[in-house]
């Protein structure tokens, strides 16, 4: 005679738990990767193109670089807090780790212009290199890292004197940067399709890698799992060993990126494309699959993601026809239509 424990016609409560425990197991991946989507819409009256843009998550604050101002946004609200002027040609924004000061790269004043993060108001403009960039808060040193686009190298700057402790030559045209906040630096070298590592302490180029892809622009940094996310073209993203330079994947994201993203929460890379589409790569399974490519809008190529409440900004607007080239203007940008400057707040 079989016993109940053998006799399939039986029911057994404890197959019938494990295929719960287990269904529920196999669904608790798919709603944390639950898709993103465009949750609202900011319209900015004020004229000005844009590059890169930053969230100060404590303080609620969105940071635009809007060519001769920065915008600063309540993220909560979308209202505009206030504005820093004066500027001649703004590429990024760096905020040092005690709530106080903040740096902006200003390209057209060769000059990166420090300002109160309370008030809003100038502190004090220090000479760079030619077009510095992409800007840095280095706090293991307490330093200000400029990337001069035109002059290939790095202004190093004390945050607490206000003086330039060095210019770091590079092995071409810096783009974005990253640090791990232990005293390491990370740098795009756009026009040899290179990534840099610097020693924050000794100011020296301590190993120059080949980035995996062609002409990267954006990158994000997953500090405890020693990886670097350069954003290319060609679609693609590369995925590099922060510690030995080896490339882990390329996956496929949009055409046309400028910056990227990382959330620890969610082990996800994101990378903001100009064809309209932000890119989502799942950096914890396997050959880095792009989980979703979700669109947004033309020309929507740069970002800043919120890690506090897992939500990213894009901006972007319309535009008119490209004008004629000429022998003095061979790649004219088309003229953007008045009043329709957009933030694109992306989450779940």
């Amino acid at each position: 005679m079989s016993s109940p424990r053998s006799n399939p016609c039986l029911p057994r409560p404890w197959l019938a738990v494990a295929l719960l425990l287990g269904f529920f197991a196999a669904t608790l991946p798919l709603a944390a990767q639950a898709p993103y989507r465009i949750l609202d819409r900011w319209k900015l009256a004020d004229a000005g193109w844009w590059d890169y843009l930053l969230v100060d998550s404590p303080a609620h604050r969105l940071y635009l670089t809007r060519g001769d101002h920065v915008d600063v946004l309540d993220t909560a609200t979308g209202k505009q807090i206030g504005a820093i002027g004066g500027l001649h040609g703004t590429h990024g924004i760096a905020l040092d780790t005690a709530g106080k000061y903040g740096w902006i790269s200003d390209g057209g004043g060769n000059a990166v212009v420090q300002f109160d993060r309370a008030t809003l108001a100038t502190v004090a403009t220090i000479p760079a290199g030619t077009n510095p960039d992409g800007i840095i808060f280095e706090p293991s040193t307490q330093t200000v890292w400029a990337f001069n686009g035109r002059s290939k190298d790095a202004t190093v700057i004390d945050a607490a004197t206000r003086k330039v402790l060095a210019t770091i030559p590079l092995p071409g045209k810096p783009e974005f940067p990253a640090v791990d906040g232990a005293g390491t630096v990370f740098d795009n070298i756009e026009d040899k399709s290179e990534v840099v590592r610097i020693d924050a302490h000794t100011r020296k180029v301590t190993a120059t890698w080949p980035a995996g892809c062609e002409s990267p622009s954006g990158l994000a940094f997953d500090v405890p799992g020693h990886r670097l996310f350069p954003v290319c073209d060609g679609n693609r993203m590369s995925v590099l060993d922060s510690n030995t330079g080896k490339v882990l994947a390329t996956p496929a994201i949009g055409d046309g990126p400028d910056a990227a993203g990382w959330s620890a929460a969610h082990k996800l890379a994101f990378a903001s494309c100009g064809e309209g589409v932000l890119s989502v790569v799942d950096a914890a399974r396997p050959g880095y699959p792009t989980l979703q490519s979700l669109p947004t809008q033309r020309g929507a190529r740069t970002m800043a993601y919120d890690p506090a409440t897992d939500r990213i900004y894009l901006v972007t607007a319309e535009f008119g026809p490209r004008p004629a080239a000429t022998a003095e203007n061979p790649h004219p940008r088309p003229a953007m239509l008045p009043g329709t400057f957009t933030v694109l707040v992306v989450g779940r």
